[in-house]
């Protein structure tokens, strides 16, 4: 039983549920369409169109997102999502334009 409890403990403290603001970018390109501007928001959609997973940038850090039809209507678009962050893997439950 204690080797359960363990196992669960691991794993519920690699999920992280919160709120994040940053871009929805592509894998391709990633940070350098970070800005949200009118480029970038046609070569994201662009690249996902043409196959590129859509991540979502904040800082330094770009995150793969679980759920892609989330935000096919944010590409390119500066954000704010909340949502369940496990590893390297973004869960959206919501996206909202940022101000």
């Amino acid at each position: 039983m204690k080797k359960f409890g363990f196992v669960f403990s691991l794993f519920a403290a690699s999920m992280f549920a919160g709120e994040w603001t940053g871009t929805i970018s592509d894998a391709k390109c990633a940070k350098a369409h970070a800005d949200a501007s009118e480029k970038s928001m046609s070569c994201v959609k662009g690249c996902v169109k043409g196959g590129q997973a859509a991540v979502f940038v904040t800082g330094d850090k770009v995150i793969k997102i679980g759920n892609q039809d989330k935000v096919t209507e944010h590409l390119g678009h500066k954000v704010t999502v909340t949502g369940n962050l496990e590893g390297d893997t973004l869960t959206i439950a919501s996206v909202k334009m940022a101000s």
